[in-house]
């Protein structure tokens, strides 16, 4: 599909946005060593090779892998500098889509980004700040996995410009982490945190829950080990069977629902207890740790997404309009530099907006102000008013004049005070 010309995303519609949200970056790296079998992103494994020794895991019950020829698995070689061409490429045709709004995020997600090289991860960022402009605390976050790990190597992110990492660390125990499919183990889990914590004054520490096999006391043990490595982020998930997944065909037994729910219980507890406190569905931080990437996309703000299979929600004075990339990393990258990356170009219709906006507004703890939903989606409250109604009447909302937030039990049944909203 070819790319619009900016006119054609500025003709008159139907929407009257009097101002512009937040904007973001989200840049997708797609490769990964090995593909998780509860994975649904757009992630693609490296194929094995002796010809590119990378820091991966050595044997279990060994030191953490520095990368050695014999210390652990390796890679390929990635395309770096051919896939960075690529994403620079794609940018700088989108230029005129965001000219002149500032960028107040960058994530780099995948994939597992932390394969790339720090000076390839340097590079980027320049080349990026070359044709952005970034506000002046702009929060870069970069995901890393403990299965790449080595030493000073998160250092080196941090001198390229990552001031936040998120780590997939998912359990501490290595039975899981065998179910799970990780390549990492335990003791490199804590070692990659440890030296996170050297560099990074904000980083997250992803971890799941409801696990094959997972009894409350696993989940303490997970909880209790995460917590003393005394995090400022921890992101929590449900781990659930998508389509399309290794787990989807053959599916582990999992915890019962009534269990799943007590572990979350447990997990805010014990976070809120270590000074966590959750802002969103799924995370949980210290004062002054929030991510603001994510907030931005709970708020309704934009992002401009680049990379193979990368999402993008982009608002214009009278539309908003959602992209998609090229899915597979080779097409896209051929695409990318010929101009021509995005493979779906769709504008939000007024009926999809308010389920949209609410989809995403429900997820914070501390709900959403009224004047926010006008002014993001061009819409009167007349659009959400019985939802709303119907939503406090079954006790999941709480409102006045200013404002709406979810109450326990609004967080506890989100899917159905969400889907309250649907056109």
């Amino acid at each position: 599909m070819t790319r619009q010309d900016i006119q054609h995303y500025m003709r008159p519609g139907t929407l009257q946005l009097k101002s512009l949200p937040p904007l973001s970056l989200y840049v997708h790296l797609p490769w990964c060593i090995k593909k998780c079998p509860y994975c649904d992103f757009n992630s693609h494994e490296l194929a094995p090779t002796v010809a590119h020794p990378v820091s991966l895991p050595a044997p279990r019950g060994g030191a953490v892998g520095l990368g050695r020829p014999g210390a652990g698995v390796l890679a390929a070689a990635l395309p770096e500098q051919a896939y960075i061409d690529a994403l620079i490429a794609d940018l700088e045709s989108s230029l005129p889509l965001i000219w002149g709004r500032t960028v107040h995020s960058i994530f780099i997600g995948g994939g597992t980004p932390s394969l790339f090289s720090p000076q390839a991860i340097d590079r980027l960022l320049a080349d990026i700040r070359a044709r952005l402009k970034l506000n002046a605390d702009c929060e870069i976050t970069l995901e890393a996995n403990p299965g790449t790990f080595e030493k000073d190597r998160f250092k080196a992110f941090r001198s390229a410009g990552v001031n936040r990492l998120s780590i997939g660390v998912q359990s501490f125990n290595d039975q899981h982490l065998t179910a799970l499919g990780r390549v990492h183990d335990r003791a490199q889990a804590i070692a990659a945190v440890e030296e996170a914590a050297q560099s990074f004054d904000t980083f997250n520490l992803d971890i799941m829950y409801a696990l094959p096999g997972q009894t409350m006391a696993d989940l303490e043990a997970d909880m209790r080990q995460a917590l003393a490595l005394n995090p400022p982020h921890i992101s929590i998930f449900h781990l659930t069977i998508e389509p399309n997944t290794y787990f989807a065909k053959f599916p582990p037994a999992l915890p019962e629902e009534d269990l799943a729910y007590d572990m979350l219980d447990k997990i805010t507890e014990m976070t809120e207890a270590k000074g966590l406190a959750r802002y969103e569905i799924s995370a949980y931080a210290k004062p002054g740790h929030r991510c603001f990437h994510n907030t931005n996309y709970w708020q309704f703000g934009d992002y401009l997404g680049i990379g193979a299979g990368a999402h993008s929600k982009l608002s214009f004075a009278h539309r908003v309009v959602r992209q998609v990339r090229v899915r597979e990393p080779k097409m896209y990258m051929e695409k990318a530099l010929a101009g021509d990356a995005i493979t779906l170009d769709t504008e939000v219709s007024r009926a999809d907006l308010p389920f949209e906006f609410m989809l995403n507004a429900l997820r914070l703890k501390e709900g959403f102000k009224l004047q926010d939903f006008v002014e993001k989606t061009g819409l009167p409250l007349t659009a959400i008013a019985k939802g709303l109604d119907e939503a406090e009447r079954k006790g999941l909302i709480e409102r006045d004049f200013m404002s709406v937030k979810p109450t326990v039990r609004g967080y506890d049944f989100l899917n159905d005070l969400q889907q309250l909203f649907l056109a």
